[in-house]
């Protein structure tokens, strides 16, 4: 089974720049158009960390259509059309495919969870709705479920299944699943604290919140790796783990909005119920910000 790779590297999961007057399209435009003058190897819109959860179904659809239209086939576009309720799901990602996105990001069901099966059949359902490929995503941490590793791979056995973004943070399940889909379904690291782990392991690279103020240095990880350049790799692994923390020490995408307002990005606002970001935390994620070369 001959699948396409949507991606190889860092994609970005982009922010969506917020007003209390909605989506501020002028910022977020600016923000996709550095991201790919930064080298960055796709874009991922309204998925976690672009606050999918709380955007209407008009602003949902209507962010998807301007990130493809401002990308404009420079990157790979993929778009968060996963839900908790499958019918939504299928009719957003046909939404999705009908305006040119390259890729459907499906998250597994949340709050109402399912059983192994009935993630198959939710993932399924969006599969055979549309002719593009889609990334399973695994992040048991927001949706209460974790999806096995003998599930990813019977699911891999689908043609238009082409990947998995894996946020367990479970190594051992990350092996597991590449041991059983090898040469079926690529795997990204879903989380930035593990890029080179998961790429030892064959991975493709990572969809990546880090990106979103560093996205050169996060792409330059992936190709080093690929270049056989793994000490240096590691190295920036390394170097970037306590500013990864950070912006994870409150819930995401609350420290990255507020570290992408300090570079003027956006305005540091997030929708209800997620609030701004503690100042103690702010200042913190500053000082490393600063430490990381940027000017904040």
């Amino acid at each position: 089974m001959n699948k396409p790779t949507v991606f190889t590297g860092a994609a970005t999961a982009i922010i969506t720049p917020l007003t209390e007057g909605g989506i501020d399209y002028d910022r977020y435009g600016a923000m996709i158009d550095w991201q790919i003058e930064a080298g960055i190897d796709a874009i991922v819109t309204v998925g976690t960390t672009g606050e999918g959860s709380t955007l209407s179904d008009e602003e949902h659809r209507a962010a998807i259509k301007y990130c493809v239209e401002r990308v404009n086939h420079r990157v790979p576009v993929i778009a968060g059309t996963g839900s908790n309720d499958t019918a939504y799901s299928v009719d957003l990602s046909r939404y999705a495919a009908s305006v040119g996105a390259d890729a459907m990001l499906l998250v597994t069901p949340y709050y109402n969870k399912a059983t192994q099966k009935g993630m198959i059949a939710a993932s399924v359902a969006v599969a055979d709705a549309i002719d593009k490929p889609c990334i399973l995503y695994n992040v048991p941490g927001r949706t209460g479920c974790n999806m096995l590793p003998k599930t990813v791979a019977e699911m891999a056995e689908h043609p238009n299944i082409v990947a998995i973004k894996e946020a367990s943070g479970n190594m051992s399940q990350i092996a597991e699943i590449a041991s059983l889909v090898e040469g079926k379904m690529d795997i990204y690291s879903g989380n930035d604290d593990q890029i080179i782990p998961v790429l030892s392991l064959g991975g493709k690279g990572v969809i990546s919140v880090l990106s979103n103020i560093l996205p050169a240095e996060t792409s330059l990880m992936c190709k080093k790796f690929f270049a056989g350049d793994v000490a240096g790799a590691r190295r920036m692994q390394l170097d970037y783990l306590e500013l990864i923390n950070t912006l994870f020490c409150e819930v995401n995408p609350i420290p990255v909005k507020a570290a992408c307002a300090a570079m003027g990005l956006c305005e540091n606002y997030v929708r209800l119920p997620l609030t701004p970001m503690e100042e103690d935390h702010r200042q913190n994620l500053l000082r490393l910000m600063r430490k990381a070369g940027l000017n904040v």
